[in-house]
């Protein structure tokens, strides 16, 4: 009888642990779909160092110390990447 007592608690712990980490609420933080992104802060600082609008975009966004917006309109590496006026449709 006592066996079976301990064999359901340790059932209900384990399905309440699972349950938790399916939910997010138990393990390591979830980042939300909107929030992931192929790109990561490195330490580059220059559009010279870009390969892309969107990751010039991320990065002066995202990473600190970012010398990509000389006129301070928000429109990273117009020169290099985000001069078009079909860039300007995704800029902050």
């Amino acid at each position: 009888m006592k066996s079976g007592i301990l064999l359901i608690l340790a059932l209900l712990v384990i399905f309440g642990a699972a349950t938790l980490y399916q939910s997010g609420k138990l393990g390591p933080p979830r980042v939300p779909e909107a929030q992931r992104s192929e790109f990561r802060c490195d330490g580059r600082i220059f559009c010279s160092q870009m390969t892309s609008c969107n990751e010039a975009q991320f990065f002066l966004k995202n990473c600190p110390g970012t010398q990509m917006d000389g006129d301070g309109d928000k429109v990273p590496c117009e020169k290099e990447w985000c001069g078009h006026s079909i860039s300007h449709q995704n800029h902050f």
